[in-house]
């Protein structure tokens, strides 16, 4: 089982050592990875992998019954052979971008709960914008405004973001109803990986993220559609923090 090093507090590290567990056709596997592959809305990390004699390239990162599949495209050399120690690099300004789309996401579902009683009901993220739905909710621009600016205003705070593992049952009674889709981690996970803002939000979730709100840059709503009754959707940017 490939160690996700990663977890739960190590999100910030981009370059790691680690030795081959197994060569498929055109991927490796890892005793450990600090590349995050694709799940809970956030798409896999990017970079590249060198050992002695070769260098490929990290195209997708998926989990596979346990461990993570680094998928690559062979740039030098032949792929590594087990044991063999490699040197992981991550693409560290997409990362970046990815971890502030993700604790900003957790921001807007917080006000957006907080303002209408609405709860998250999936998000997808990327490195340029991200979209989250809402239900059961039903948006008009001065509600866009209103969760666009108190959004704004919780990130200027710059409240700090902590991420650590907490026992499942402690967390069930912590998470305020509406806000996490714990009936979808299977029972055996624990303990759950929680990500906190202080005093503002408290959400199980394995995602990259920041460290303190005010890495976030400022927020804009860009756009909102209905995804059927009682189902809307926001999408928003971010701009570069001064």
């Amino acid at each position: 089982m490939t160690d996700l090093r990663y977890l739960p507090d190590a999100d910030d590290v981009t370059a790691f050592t680690a030795t081959i567990t197994e060569t498929g056709q055109d991927s490796v596997f890892l005793d450990g990875t600090y590349f995050y592959p694709e799940g809970g809305g956030q798409p896999a990390d990017r970079g590249v992998l060198e050992w002695d004699g070769g260098r490929a390239d990290v195209v997708d990162v998926r989990k596979d019954h346990g461990d993570v599949r680094h998928d690559v495209e062979l740039r030098t050399g032949e792929l590594p052979t087990e044991g063999t120690t490699v040197e992981g690099r991550i693409d560290e300004d997409r990362r970046r971008k990815l971890s502030r789309m993700h604790t900003a996401q957790h921001v807007v579902s917080r006000v957006v709960l907080d303002e209408y009683g609405a709860g998250t009901a999936g998000n997808q993220i990327y490195p340029n914008r991200s979209r989250i739905d809402f239900e059961p909710a039903s948006f008009g621009e001065e509600d866009l405004e209103l969760i666009e600016r108190r959004s704004n205003e919780v990130v200027e705070r710059d409240l700090q973001v902590a991420k650590k593992n907490r026992p499942r049952p402690a967390v069930e009674e912590s998470v305020d109803e509406g806000r996490a889709l714990l009936d979808l981690i299977p029972d055996s996970v624990d303990p759950l990986r929680v990500v906190e803002i202080e005093a503002f939000d408290l959400c199980p979730c394995g995602g990259t993220h920041v460290s303190r709100l005010g890495e976030i840059g400022r927020l804009t709503v860009t756009d909102h559609v209905s995804k059927g009754e009682n189902t809307e959707r926001i999408e928003f940017e971010l701009e570069e923090p001064a």
